[in-house]
């Protein structure tokens, strides 16, 4: 424990230059920016951001990217609560609280208890953190190739059953689909060229980055173009500040909030919004004002933007441990780890011991970078909810195809992120999920490998897939998560308890 606040304390003292504090103040503004604003989301901010950060040493560069990644999810809040339209996916459960406030007049209270919430969640998340990632590093360290293939597999799996609840064979159907476009290109043993069918741009693969900017970038500018124009809560009467009464009231709901947000921020691929839905219903079953849920409540209020900001540093924490991410914007944050020369998993601990705590450091003063900025700035920045989306729109567009050439200097990444922005408008209009499609392309590659390699390890052996403890355990927490998403299956699971309690069945 000491020597963790040792190496913290030597992190920030590394941090307290006036060029990486200034970083923080301008990354987490124009992280609450970007999230505030329809149309723009955190994976498009960071993945625009890390083109923009080639050039720069790896930590300042990181330390940009995590407060963008912190600010955005924070500022999505500002438009749920004022427009009733979530700035970023995770601020959906905002609304159903954050907008009847708002009509009502409580506009400037709404604010500052998502300022509170916000802080609150992040701080859980920033503790657990520090104490689970060396734990996880450390028993990520008996991982094999069979263990990797299937940690995989499940990641696509529980993406997709937990993005897609009503029908999840479509979440199944998004990430299967990213691990088909992850082929694309030169197989990671031989060098041979897959899908490219003759041609050099293919042969060299799908990037990335362009495929996120495309996805959560164009593919937005499609869907908010084709809504109708939103109407503001000009008026926001009432002190942002929020009262210390009300946090103090609900103290145990942040705190469950934050366990929870954290926990399914940890999960690959699910990520801030299934943070704040757990956290947001969780509440509502503990509460003893559930009637109040959905028409303005503060408790409501505090979960849903505990649980999404909570959900930021658990999704840092498979980055750093796995290199497996938690969330889209933790996948960009992945791939910019890899551009500057950080290489995360396992031999993290091991290889840079102080970069973890690096991290922390990072979210810790993007955490401070948002509370300064939430009291001080919400009224200043409802100016920016007033730009009007056909002036904005056309500059995100130019954004998304500068930054997608900007990486390699390819003009095939500009046809790329066209392609996947009108993929990913397609989905959604479909109501497919986006989440699982970008987990299958960054787990592409882990899964190829792996099997691969495992296979050559092997001699084509299949039985250590299923016989190695830790490879048995996940595949069997796969295929039980695959089966318990059939009502069937957890009906039939479910009679024999019900005969054993009396309890009657549907």
């Amino acid at each position: 424990m000491l020597d963790g606040v040792y190496r913290l304390a030597e992190a920030l003292l590394g941090f307290a230059t006036p060029l990486a504090l200034a970083s923080v103040l301008w990354a987490t503004l124009l992280g609450i920016v970007v999230g505030m604003m329809p149309g723009l989301t955190a994976t498009l901010g960071v993945a625009l951001l890390t083109t923009l950060t080639l050039k720069m040493a790896a930590s300042q560069a990181l330390l940009i990217l995590v407060c963008m990644y912190i600010g955005a999810i924070y500022g999505g809040s500002r438009s749920a609560i004022l427009l009733n339209i979530p700035g970023t996916p995770a601020n959906a459960a905002t609304t159903l609280d954050g907008f009847p406030l708002a009509r009502a007049g409580q506009a400037g209270a709404a604010m500052g208890i998502a300022t509170a919430g916000s802080v609150v969640g992040s701080l859980i998340g920033i503790l657990m953190l520090a104490t689970i990632s060396p734990l996880l590093g450390e028993f990520a360290l008996k991982f094999g190739a069979f263990e990797f293939f299937w940690l995989a597999v499940f990641g696509i799996v529980i993406s997709g059953n937990l993005t897609a609840q009503q029908d999840p064979l479509k979440g199944w159907i998004a990430g299967f689909l990213g691990l088909l476009v992850a082929t694309i290109g030169q197989e990671g043993v031989h060098a041979y060229a897959r899908f490219a069918y003759g041609s050099t741009d293919l042969a060299g693969g799908i990037g990335l980055l362009p495929a996120l900017v495309g996805a959560f970038g164009f593919s937005e500018v499609l869907v908010v173009m084709c809504q109708p124009k939103p109407e503001v809560v000009r008026e926001m009467r009432g002190s942002v500040v929020p009262r210390i009464a009300d946090v103090w009231r609900y103290r145990r709901t942040a705190v469950r909030s934050g366990l929870i947000g954290t926990t399914m921020g940890i999960i690959p691929g699910v990520g801030e919004d299934m943070g704040a839905w757990v956290s947001y219903a969780a509440a509502r079953r503990a509460s003893r004002e559930r009637d109040r849920f959905g028409k303005g409540s503060v408790e409501g209020l505090m979960a849903a933007e505990t649980g999404n900001n909570a959900a930021v540093p658990g999704a840092i924490i498979p980055v750093l441990t796995l290199a497996v991410p938690g969330s889209a914007p933790a996948a960009v944050l992945l791939a910019a780890m890899f551009i500057h020369g950080v290489r995360p998993g396992p031999l993290l601990m091991i290889e840079s011991p102080g970069f973890l705590w690096e991290v922390v450091a990072m979210c810790l003063l993007a955490t401070l970078a948002m509370f300064v900025h939430g009291m001080l700035l919400t009224r200043p920045l409802l100016y920016v909810l007033r730009v009007p989306r056909e002036r904005l729109m056309p500059v995100i567009f130019v954004l998304c195809t500068v930054g997608a050439f900007a990486i390699a200097g390819r003009i095939f990444d500009i046809w790329v992120m066209l392609a996947f922005g009108l993929l990913g408008y397609l989905l959604r209009v479909l109501r497919y999920p986006l989440a699982p499609l970008v987990l299958g392309l960054v787990l592409g590659d882990i899964l190829d490998k792996n099997l691969r390699r495992a296979l050559v390890l092997t001699d084509g052996d299949l039985a250590p897939f299923v016989t190695r403890p830790i490879s048995l355990a996940l595949g069997a927490v796969t295929l039980a998560t695959i089966l318990l998403s059939y009502p069937a299956v957890r009906a039939l699971l479910a009679a024999p308890f019900r005969r054993a309690f009396g309890v009657p069945g549907r």
